[in-house]
């Protein structure tokens, strides 16, 4: 990856109607973020819009200032830009202390850096990473200014490609579309998982645009690997079961290594069916 070209696009669908399209290899783009939860225009893009595979997962730490340039003061922010995700983990800071700016919103936080560093008036400003600023030749008016500390944003590699090779310390997505709607639905869904010891790092509710209200889907992203025998049997179970499975892929995920009770799982598995098989054969024919 670090030979690659970077292509920048304006917005996250842009980005993965080019990789759709072949004019990019892979997309890098935001589909959870520590403060304000899911990213829901990516993770629905993925789901309803294309048919891409999650290739790995990338956990990046964010750091949103205030960016101007050179001269500018806080109370010389008449106009405030950025994407609305970013400005919804700082709202605190900004009601408290650019109450007084206009809100514009921009397709991300580099483009706000970037058409603040185009414009000629005085008075604007950007609410984006510091990098940005040295990208754009902005000043830092003021650094770290999200609502909470710690904020970090999940990001996926998406593309084409077939699927990555187990690492012992993977993830798997996957989109569940019930059969029906109908008490009991969700909870069927989440005990192939529970039965099996496998643990959902996430699940996501989102309406699946085509049923009207109450017709929803669930993405649901597990620990392991479908080449794992416990993750490749609940897959199976899963699309025998319910109405339609949509796999997203499985993928080194970020983070500490921490895999060993996904391998005693696995084992615990084998033995199992080691057994099942054993009664099997003995079966009078």
């Amino acid at each position: 990856m670090a030979t690659g070209e970077l292509v920048p696009y304006r917005t996250v669908p842009d980005v993965l109607d080019a990789v759709d399209r072949g004019e990019v290899s892979l997309g890098f783009v935001p589909i959870e973020n520590s403060i304000e939860g899911t990213v829901n225009f990516t993770q629905d893009a993925l789901v309803f819009d294309h048919d891409l595979l999650i290739q790995r997962e990338v956990v990046l730490d964010i750091e949103h200032c205030i960016l101007a340039k050179k001269g500018t003061s806080l109370k010389d922010v008449k106009t405030l830009l950025s994407i609305p995700v970013a400005t919804a983990q700082c709202h605190e800071y900004i009601r408290n202390n650019l109450a007084h700016a206009e809100l514009h919103a921009a397709n991300s936080t580099a483009e706000a850096a970037r058409l603040v560093s185009e414009e000629t008036s005085s008075g604007f400003a950007a609410v984006a990473p510091r990098n940005a600023g040295a990208i754009y030749n902005l000043e830092v008016i003021v650094s770290n200014i999200a609502d909470h500390e710690g904020n970090q944003t999940r990001f996926v590699l998406v593309g084409k490609e077939s699927i990555p090779p187990a690492t012992g310390h993977d993830r798997t997505a996957l989109v569940v579309f019930q059969r029906a709607d109908e008490p009991g639905s969700l909870i069927s869904i989440l005990q192939e998982f529970a039965a099996r010891r496998i643990n959902l790092s996430q699940l996501l509710s989102r309406p699946t645009k085509r049923g009207g209200l109450g017709d929803y889907c669930f993405i649901i992203y597990c620990d392991g690997h479908i080449t794992n025998e416990l993750v490749a049997d609940v897959l199976r179970d899963l699309h025998a079961k319910q109405g339609a499975v949509k796999f997203l892929g499985s993928y080194p995920a970020a983070g500490a290594q921490a895999h060993t009770a996904r391998e005693h799982a696995d084992a615990r598995w084998r033995e199992a069916d080691d057994w099942v098989t054993a009664l099997r054969a003995r079966i009078a024919r």
